[in-house]
């Protein structure tokens, strides 16, 4: 019974921990005089991406087992298939609710986009980045050859490529008036070192309560009669992302949904990347079944959202659809480890 409390406690805390954490990373965008979209897809995504990136570094770098290397690897795909399906699908369940507390007409919203026809085609360049380097990583599973720890080093290439593009893309920057900071809430302009100091407070306790929810679920899987592959592959990625999914719930009730979007789209391509870069150049990188059934999950997931966007056609209720997802994730993935 306690860890489930500890659960609900690391649940809080991570919260709480991400309301302290938008806020922050507001201001530094301010700071940086960086774009709005470059906020989430840079900022908040560097931020929250740090748990999962750091499981994938210890457990490729310093495990001793094939064991615990494959621990890496899985939470290399396991993100990027929470994010294209848990994380968009519950903001879109939550752009629904939002909009049927604030507007009579839930049937008329329901049909509206999430974003304007600009922000909809700049979140559909970052899945187009995604969805070849993703493909690439999937499709190096599947083969071994001498050189292919060396390909490592270009996964890291495209995520500065992506990064320098993000920096320099210009939108309209901080075109709404930001909350004051919390370290400082009276002050209209907050130092410098107040912003900086609360982004990385509350990444550090972002990092420590995810750490923390991961154990939980590690030792609440064996107590529910789960099998540890099921719990390693299906309940710990969500663990790892929810600081993704908690932020995107921030920033959808403060009214600000292309930053949502944006964190989750920006977390996409650090997981197509870095974590995948770190398993290729330190592990043998090949990928079982199960590992190959996320790959296809996620590339039907980002497909879809694509033509949704390229359409401009992207409502709340189609994004929260590809929720299902991962129910059909979990589904094929019982199959497959019996």
């Amino acid at each position: 019974m306690i860890h489930f409390l500890f659960l609900a406690l690391c649940v809080a805390a991570i919260y709480f921990s991400c309301e302290w954490f938008v806020n922050a990373v507001e201001w530094l965008g301010q700071r940086l005089r960086i774009g709005k979209m470059a906020v989430g897809t840079i900022l908040a995504a560097i931020g929250t991406a740090l748990p999962e990136s750091v499981v994938t570094l210890v457990a490729v770098t310093t495990g001793r087992t094939p064991e615990t290397k494959d621990i890496g690897i899985g939470a290399a795909l396991g993100g990027p298939l929470v994010l294209s399906t848990i994380a968009y699908g519950v903001t879109g369940i939550v752009i629904l609710l939002v909009h049927r507390r604030r507007s009579a007409d839930t049937a008329g919203r329901r049909s509206q986009p999430v974003g304007s026809p600009d922000e909809l085609k700049r979140l559909a360049k970052d899945q187009q980045w995604f969805l070849p380097v993703f493909a690439v990583k999937v499709g190096l599973g599947l083969v071994a050859f001498a050189i292919k720890p060396v390909l490592g080093l270009a996964f890291f290439a495209v995520y500065a490529i992506y990064f320098w593009r993000e920096i320099r893309a210009r939108d309209d920057s901080h075109d709404t008036e930001l909350e004051p900071l919390k370290f400082q809430p009276s002050a209209q302009y907050p130092r410098t070192w107040a912003v900086v100091a609360q982004t990385l407070v509350t990444v550090a306790v972002i990092f420590a309560a995810s750490q923390f929810f991961v154990q939980q679920l590690d030792a609440i899987g064996p107590m529910l009669g789960l099998p540890s592959a099921v719990t390693a592959l299906l309940l710990s990625p969500i663990a790892t992302e929810l600081p993704e999914t908690l932020n995107a719930i921030i920033w959808v009730r403060q009214g600000k949904t292309p930053l949502a979007l944006a964190n989750i789209s920006g977390s996409m391509m650090i997981q197509a990347t870095v974590p995948s870069g770190l398993g290729i150049l330190f592990t043998p990188w090949m990928l079982s079944h199960a590992l190959l059934w996320s790959g296809a999950i996620t590339a039907v997931a980002i497909v879809y959202l694509l033509v949704m966007m390229h359409r401009h056609r992207l409502t709340a209720a189609r994004l929260a659809v590809v929720a299902g997802l991962y129910v059909v994730f979990a589904a094929g993935l019982v199959f497959i480890l019996h």
